[in-house]
């Protein structure tokens, strides 16, 4: 599959501010957005093995600074695990890297790469086909193919920029998150299918033909911007465009964004109910297809320190209740009484007794107390929910709980996130959109 001479370039080097505490270790040191836990692995590993799988064997990593450069390599190293070779982007060009577009341009110069080339960001995930990109790259002679997806109307609306095309596939122009009457305006034919997918927005992926674009970026105007900011989707696109040079779009399955708590439990519930073919490939056979559900066998044998059954027993005489998109790490300790539905469970994880998750997911180690209920919300790697049976902790509409915090009984939050390490007394009626990043935080609603 795909052209074994296309690179993969990775943009690795955002500080992922609408994701955290999930980028988060400690209040004040970041995780790469490239490390995010997601369904047993860094993200960074289901995309590089994801474009593995279509044939891309060189990859370049644009990263910035010490602590997202070292965390990376740390991951992926060069590539030998995976059968693949992994460049990283010089320390001393970060400071050129003054957005997506302008830290490709740079790079492209520094590896010397003249050939197709996937640019992709690191905080999506993506199901594509490289060969269907490379043939509309071809057939169009495009300087930039743009790998798109299709929305309807309404959820285009006033959130996404949208892409007028020619006849031919290529792109005529930008219009930045028009409202629904501009888009009924622009394209009438959504209005016979207003619910139809019809509108083509960008899903932040290109595939480049660095030579030539390399040469485009030698314009002055250009290197005026680059050495400013110049960011992919807003700039350098609409430069391309606005200056004659082919830029054409091609549609890919599916999009997933992982950039906010909201989006990365979107995504992993989809990715967990198997709408993702891709993903469906990487990840190991489901232990249950109906509903669908993947246990590792050393939970599956770990017993729970009340009962002293196992996950297995307790599954088999009803007392354990898996629904539908559940994905449980090893060495996991499920208690009696517990039900999961759309949820990811790390390993070495304690879920007690008469707990609820629904549309959730915990990290490595994390422990929730019993009758805890959460919804909707994510548990970082070491976290603990103190819940009780009768002071039991609720988590809902995308609350967060960072590394390592603690959440005493009694504890209401939604739409609330917890930095790591904090420790939050019993609390509720925080507003949504609250963020406790501190103890001063914390003292403030106590």
């Amino acid at each position: 599959m795909g052209d074994d001479s296309t690179a993969g370039i990775i943009l690795a080097g955002g500080r992922g501010e609408r994701a955290k505490p999930i980028t988060l270790q400690s209040a004040d040191y970041i995780r790469s957005k490239a490390l995010i836990p997601f369904a047993g692995k860094p993200l960074i590993e289901w995309i590089v093995e994801a474009c593995r799988e279509q044939g891309i064997r060189r990859f370049y990593v644009v990263a910035q600074g010490m602590e997202n450069r070292s965390q990376i390599k740390l991951v992926l190293g060069h590539g030998e695990r995976y059968g693949v070779e992994i460049n990283y982007s010089r320390s001393r060009f970060d400071q050129y890297n003054v957005g997506s577009g302008a830290a490709t341009l740079h790079n492209l110069e520094q590896w010397d790469l003249t050939g197709p080339a996937l640019v992709m960001p690191v905080d999506s995930l993506f199901d594509f086909s490289l060969d269907r990109l490379l043939a509309t790259h071809t057939a169009t002679d495009a300087l930039v193919t743009v790998a798109a997806v299709t929305r309807t109307p309404q959820e285009t609306a006033g959130k996404y920029g949208v892409m007028r095309t020619t006849d031919q596939g290529l792109i005529s122009g930008f219009v930045e998150k028009p409202r629904l009457q501009l888009i009924e305006h622009l394209f009438p034919e959504a209005l016979t299918t207003p619910d139809a997918r019809t509108i083509a927005t960008s899903a932040g992926m290109y595939l480049i033909d660095c030579g030539r674009l390399r040469l485009a970026a030698r314009n002055p105007e250009l290197i005026r911007l680059a050495q400013q900011r110049l960011d992919w989707g807003a700039d350098l696109l609409p430069w391309l465009v606005g200056h004659d040079l082919p830029v054409a779009v091609e549609r890919i399955g599916r999009l997933g964004d992982l950039g906010s708590i909201g989006d990365y439990l979107t995504t992993l519930g989809e990715v967990l109910t198997g709408e993702y073919p891709q993903m469906n490939r990487a990840m190991e056979s489901p232990l249950s297809v109906e509903p669908r559900y993947w246990i590792h066998e050393s939970s599956l044998r770990t017993k729970d320190n009340v009962t002293g059954t196992t996950l297995a027993q307790k599954i088999a005489d009803g007392s354990v209740v898996i629904g539908p998109g559940v994905r449980i790490g090893r060495h996991a300790e499920i208690g009696a009484g517990v039900h999961l539905q759309y949820t990811d469970i790390g390993d070495g994880v304690d879920v007690h007794e008469g707990v609820h998750l629904h549309r959730a997911a915990l990290g490595d180690a994390a422990v929730v107390g019993a009758y805890a209920q959460i919804s909707d919300s994510y548990i970082g790697p070491m976290a603990h929910v103190h819940s009780e049976r009768r002071s039991p902790v609720r988590l809902d509409d995308h609350s967060a709980v960072g590394d390592g915090a603690h959440l005493w009984p009694g504890t209401r939050l939604s739409g609330v996130s917890v930095y790591p390490r904090l420790r939050v007394p019993a609390v509720s009626g925080l507003p949504a959109g609250t963020q406790l990043t501190s103890s001063d935080d914390i003292l403030q609603w106590v």
